[in-house]
């Protein structure tokens, strides 16, 4: 088993869901609140709807990658996981910018729905709230399970801990519903966010890494450095680094570049202080009876 693979599969698992239990749980304490706990049948049809599709589409990419030839392989890798470190970079920012507002316009969303009889309509919140974090949870995931086959291991691993992780959120969602506060959400996302960052941009190097390999970049291949005999990636600890952080002890000069100038600018625009943006008045309109 390797750890490294496990312990990136299950920060992912928890970060993404922990968003997507949160989500489920705003809307549910809401229903609840207004006397409409008979509608919870819609929030689950919704919620399911979109784990399938978000398991089915991971399925899909792992399959196709499987199949391919090389270089026609190499460059889809590197292309999956440049998409993925870039989607990622997209929800951290994004649930950020949000992060203060999100529960107002989930209730919002709920209010709105419930006044103009729109029942079904909350089946459709549900999956669209989650959908989003399952198809980044199932992108994210494919490319670190490529990156763990590289790495001469297996992808569960990394889907294991992946399960571990959604598990965590499950319980650390049905906490949030109870009102039950066990840790600090804030903090959580922070640094759980931060974790993320340098996970991204070890993808980002492999991606650029899988370029150079099928030829796509040809400038800037030159060995950076080489520290194999002090920190080798293929075993110990700096195996459990190349896992999780994209750590390698002989890379190129644009996949070392690559990996620096994505951690500095990343992390100082992820870290720095941020207004939250207004919430939208919500309606004012009684929708406990409906």
């Amino acid at each position: 088993m390797d750890f490294g693979f496990l312990t990136t599969g299950l920060l992912t698992g928890l970060r993404e869901g922990v968003e997507a239990a949160l989500i489920v749980s705003i809307i549910l304490a809401y229903l609840a609140k207004t006397g409409n706990s008979r509608h919870f049948d819609k929030i689950w049809l919704g919620t399911g709807a979109a784990i399938a599709v978000s398991v089915a589409v991971g399925v899909i990419l792992f399959v196709t990658i499987g199949r391919l030839q090389e270089p026609a392989e190499q460059i889809f890798e590197g292309s999956a996981m440049t998409l993925a470190a870039g989607v990622v970079t997209w929800m951290l920012f994004w649930m950020r910018r949000t992060a203060a507002s999100v529960k107002g316009e989930l209730q919002a969303s709920v209010d709105r729905r419930l006044v103009e009889g729109s029942i079904w309509g909350l089946a459709i919140l549900a999956f669209t709230a989650v959908i989003r974090e399952g198809i980044e949870t199932a992108l994210f995931l494919m490319a670190q399970a490529q990156a763990a086959t590289q790495a001469d291991g297996t992808a569960f691993a990394t889907l294991l801990g992946a399960l571990i992780g959604l598990l965590i959120a499950a319980i650390i969602g049905y906490g949030f519903y109870k009102g039950a506060r066990v840790i600090n959400l804030r903090t959580f996302f922070q640094w759980t966010g931060v974790a993320l960052v340098f996970i991204a941009a070890g993808l980002l190097s492999h991606g650029i890494h899988e370029f150079v390999e099928a030829g796509v970049i040809g400038f800037g291949t030159a060995s950076a450095f080489d520290i194999s005999g002090v920190l080798s990636h293929e075993d110990g600890l700096g195996q459990w680094l190349r896992a999780i952080f994209g750590y390698s002890s002989n890379p190129e000069w644009i996949t070392f570049v690559s990996w620096l100038a994505y951690i500095v600018i990343v992390l100082v625009g992820y870290l720095r202080p941020v207004q939250p943006r207004p919430v939208e008045a919500r309606s004012e309109q009684k929708v406990a009876g409906v």
